[in-house]
């Protein structure tokens, strides 16, 4: 099929880029051109079976960028309440004290509680009212190059090709299969959020991340609970810092209010941790565990579960984002605010600028590099820039504790940013983590964020129970998504060096270590790792986080996946 732009995800960034880009075509040809512009060829690429089924955040909208898009937009948009209460709180292991002043990236007053699914299926909506077309259940499984060159100025995207349907778990075609599309366009445009294997595959293929400032990322864990009325009120939102964590890890709880009675709450876990052993699903449960956290939960009901990770990165880590036919939008341009913990209004607004950015391109027939670089001039004298420069070395100074970190975010507060030097350099945080021989004696501060968490089935809940209400669901007759370069490395060097951390930082049981007869018994059991795909939440932890980057995640078939009603 021959596009004319071809957008590569339907969350939020890439909604806002439909959209906008729409807008700008009915305004052009408004006025009265001989050649009005064609929205026809304009197609949108989301592999959730429908828009929204894949969003998930805490969620606070920052509503600036889209009074931009939709002036107005709060008369008719699935908004669950304004902020009108904050407070912020330091754990310890049965303690707590409130910060006596809300830190000011903290103050949400005015922003919106909202479940991202819910206003991404709004925005779809929106989008098709517009004209653009959008396929839902097609996943960008792999980037056409239009030649073979590995140079940034040179090489050229030409588009995707969407997943195969109907391959079996052998890799056979099915009774209904049906090949996937070549989808030719004249501008690609990816915002397939966090990692997504798209934008992953031009940033590896043309080096556009520096080695030295390597994105990182955190894990949100998230729970949708039924309280009690009186707990917490409609529109408040409570943060925690400290436990279950040390002073020697990045994360911390939300809890907002969406009703009286409703309310999310979840946990990141930066995935930077040393300890390899670390569960961020464990994290989480051992946080409503604390009687800060039971005294809102207990007696409640946990409706929904979900998983995603998220670019902590910021500017200083951001990747090259266009090229010749090709831009990058949202979580996979690291177009996150990891001070303020938002990212959807960074999203939305990158979405509309590479829209102008593509509208521009269509009216000249100029998709090149030289063409789409304005949309990093866009972004560059936008207040993107603005906010995230003054956050750049924020999340990078948590890498050596939580005490250092806070106070270089108090100098960056004061300093708009900098820190007294250069800014700071930072690497993968995956190669943060040591060896077991390396750990030492047992430490009884880290229990609660060390193996799995059992769950007692009404506050706290294995992965498996919260797996299950995540409403995911694959096909199991179709290879695994989850495809591990050397399974040797897995059964021999990792069970020695790391204890196989995929059992760990995996928060839906995907991977699990079985084991199996051994050769003889004085070598004792062996183990192999079995990999449960259809658990998958596609979080994208696992090719974050392993050691050996040998886990490559790609999309099943187009449709699989969880399902984030109400998230």
């Amino acid at each position: 099929m021959e596009a004319d732009v071809v957008i590569v995800g339907g969350g939020p960034a890439g909604m806002a880029c439909a959209l906008r880009l729409a807008q700008l075509i009915d305004a052009y040809n408004a006025s009265g051109v001989d050649e009005p512009l064609s929205k026809e060829n304009i197609y949108v690429l989301e592999k959730a079976r429908e828009v929204g089924q894949h969003c998930l955040s805490g969620a606070l909208l920052d509503p600036r960028s889209m009074r931009e898009l939709l002036p107005g937009f709060e008369k008719e948009a699935p908004i669950d309440a304004e902020v009108t209460k904050e407070s912020v709180w330091f754990l310890t292991k049965n303690g707590q004290r409130k910060f006596p002043i809300v830190p000011p990236p903290l103050e949400d007053h005015g922003n919106y509680v909202i479940s991202l699914n819910k206003f991404v299926k709004w925005m779809g909506q929106k989008v098709e009212e517009a004209g653009i077309t959008v396929f839902t259940g097609f996943a960008g499984s792999e980037v056409l190059w239009a030649d073979d060159s590995d140079d940034p100025d040179v090489a050229r995207v030409d588009g995707v090709r969407t997943d195969d349907k109907g391959v079996d778990k052998d890799g056979q075609p099915k009774a209904n299969f049906e090949p996937g599309y070549e989808l030719r366009a004249k501008v690609t445009i990816l915002a397939e959020g966090t990692r997504g294997n798209c934008a992953k595959e031009v940033i590896g293929r043309l080096g556009l991340e520096d080695p030295e400032h390597a994105q990182t990322y955190g894990l949100g864990v998230k729970e949708l609970w039924e309280i009690p009325a009186g707990r917490v009120a409609k529109g408040e939102v409570i943060y925690t810092l400290g436990y279950p964590l040390t002073t020697r890890e990045y994360g911390g709880a939300w809890v907002y209010g969406i009703s009286d009675t409703l309310v999310s709450v979840g946990y990141v876990t930066g995935l930077d941790y040393e300890d390899p052993r670390t569960d961020p699903h464990h994290v989480f449960q051992s946080f409503k565990e604390h009687p800060f956290a039971r005294r809102i939960l207990d007696g409640g009901k946990m409706v929904r579960y979900g998983a995603k990770s998220l670019p902590y990165g910021g500017w200083l880590t951001m990747p090259r984002i266009y090229g010749n036919g090709w831009m990058l939008l949202g979580d996979s341009a690291s177009f996150l605010n990891s001070q303020r913990l938002k990212g959807i209004h960074l999203a939305i607004k990158s979405g509309m600028l590479a829209a102008e950015t593509a509208f521009e391109a269509l009216l000249s027939g100029d998709s090149s590099a030289e063409r789409l670089q304005g949309y990093k001039a866009r972004v560059d004298t936008s207040w993107i820039h603005e906010e995230l420069w003054r956050v750049r070395n924020f999340h990078q100074g948590f890498e050596h504790g939580l005490l250092e970190g806070v106070v270089s975010a108090a100098i960056q507060q004061v300093m708009r940013g900098s820190i007294l030097g250069p800014d700071r350099k930072n690497h993968a945080g995956y190669t943060r983590m040591i060896h077991l021989d390396e750990i030492g004696p047992p430490d009884l501060n880290r229990g609660p964020m060390i193996g799995h968490a059992r769950g007692d089935g009404k506050l706290t809940f294995d992965r498996l129970t919260d797996v299950f209400h995540s409403g995911t669901r694959h096909d199991e007759d179709q290879p695994s998504h989850l495809v591990v370069e050397d399974l040797n490395i897995c059964s021999g060097r990792c069970v020695r060096e790391y204890g196989n951390p995929c059992q760990y930082f995996c928060p839906a049981a995907v991977y699990e270590m079985v084991e199996i007869a051994s050769d003889g018994a004085a070598a004792g059991p062996a183990k192999e790792l079995r990999i449960n795909f259809t658990n998958c939440v596609h979080c994208k932890t696992c090719d974050i986080m392993d050691p050996y980057q040998i886990i490559q995640w790609v999309p099943p078939e187009g449709g699989g996946g969880p399902n984030y009603d109400g998230m």
